[in-house]
């Protein structure tokens, strides 16, 4: 194919913060693993592109969907001195956009669908990792691609799917034909652009966390999309109680239709009280931090950890933040207690195992509250950044 195509493009000046050092995978100018420490006055331009082609392993897909991701929010938002608010890899000028899903319309001669294990014939239904890890370094090699050390992410250091067309390899893509059983249309591409955010979801609960046991009890902090799709996850799982705490009444009302038992709401009420209410006392199996904001929520949960009688809690801190979480050691020691830390998607069959959970029933799209245009992304991008009451906002390409 040949052609142009528009791209939303956020750009920001490369200014580093006293003190700051480039780090070993950073590019003086271009790219950090610390994007809050060195990139300023972010702002959107709507850009002209080349079409992609692929090389041998590669494939060109046509995006349908793609949702506004949290980070792409923070990516764009400045603190009062116009530092981004968003800590992790980034590298500008850059396309966003990294929930998506679309078609195969191209692929380089060695891009294998791994679905039929067969090479792509075009037209197949897809989403992919934004994580496009190596394959080649040790943490990959030891089974951790989402702490891959060359790792590059679609939408943060190289360009993501908010146009029409990208190129990616073939490792990342995953076949969406197993939700054609269950969504007819278009439908099918705004599910498939929520694997993303689900497999997030899943990667913290399940892989990081360690799963449940059915019967266990579990409260998610901030009801944003993944937060939601843990709610969804978690109940699936056999949790007797999912706990929402969101400030937000729409976003609340979302999880409780995907998969909450009750809301707490930690502007209105106590949130360790209510949880031990809740509870009769016993308190929770695991506590999912996905309100950004560890400073602020860790109080109550270490609170519930303590007074609560449940032993061997985990705290799985999902969201990202650079705030120290303020932790008395006493209490994981005493109530046999851990914090882990989750990132990304990648590995351990989460995308195949989200997939296959929507196609038999777990259904996300009632998250894709609003759709929009291309050329709508900007404007709500930053809408978000002060108004949640949206709980996915989802672009839908002509």
């Amino acid at each position: 194919m040949k052609g142009t195509m528009q791209g939303v493009t956020l750009i920001a000046d490369w200014d580093p913060k006293p003190g700051f050092k480039l780090g070993s995978k950073d590019i003086e100018g271009r790219q950090t693993y610390l994007g809050s420490q060195v990139w300023r006055h972010p702002r959107f331009e709507i850009r002209e592109y080349d079409i992609p082609t692929p090389g041998p392993e590669q494939v060109v897909i046509e995006i349908k969907a793609c949702g506004i991701c949290g980070s792409d929010v923070h990516m764009s938002q400045a603190e009062k001195d116009g530092y981004i608010f968003y800590p992790g890899l980034t590298g500008f000028p850059s396309i966003l956009g990294h929930e998506f899903s679309g078609v195969i319309v191209e692929a380089g001669k060695n891009a294998r669908d791994k679905r039929t294990n067969k090479p792509f014939k075009g037209g197949e239904p897809v989403t992919s990792e934004e994580m496009l890890w190596c394959g080649q370094c040790k943490p990959c090699a030891d089974g951790q691609p989402n702490h891959c050390e060359q790792l590059d992410e679609v939408g943060f250091n190289v360009n993501g799917a908010y146009t029409k067309y990208m190129v990616l390899p073939s490792r990342t893509v995953w076949s969406l034909e197993p939700l054609r059983q269950r969504y007819k249309g278009d439908d099918i591409f705004v599910a498939g652009s929520l694997v993303e955010p689900t497999s997030v979801a899943y990667n913290a609960a399940i892989e990081r966390g360690g799963g449940i046991r059915p019967g266990d009890r579990v409260v998610v902090l901030g009801g944003g999309p993944v937060g939601i799709a843990a709610c969804a996850i978690l109940k699936r799982a056999g949790a007797s109680k999912v706990i929402i705490s969101e400030t937000q009444p729409e976003r609340a009302a979302m999880a409780l239709k995907l998969g909450a038992d009750y809301h707490v709401n930690p502007a209105r009420e106590d949130f360790a009280d209510r949880v031990l209410e809740i509870t009769d006392g016993m308190g929770a199996d695991m506590f999912m931090e996905a309100t950004g904001l560890p400073e602020v929520v860790y109080p109550g949960i270490e609170r519930v950890i303590w007074e609560g009688r449940t032993l061997l809690s985990t705290v799985v801190v999902t969201a990202r933040a650079e705030a120290k979480m303020p932790v008395m050691g006493e209490v994981l020691q005493v109530r046999k207690a851990r914090i882990v830390g989750a990132q990304g998607h990648s590995g351990h069959g989460n995308f195949p195992r989200v997939i296959d959970c929507m196609a038999s029933g777990m259904d996300m799209t009632p998250m894709s509250t609003k759709k929009i245009s291309l050329e709508e992304l900007p404007e709500n991008i930053i809408k978000l950044q002060t108004d949640r009451s949206e709980c996915k906002v989802t672009y839908i390409a002509n």
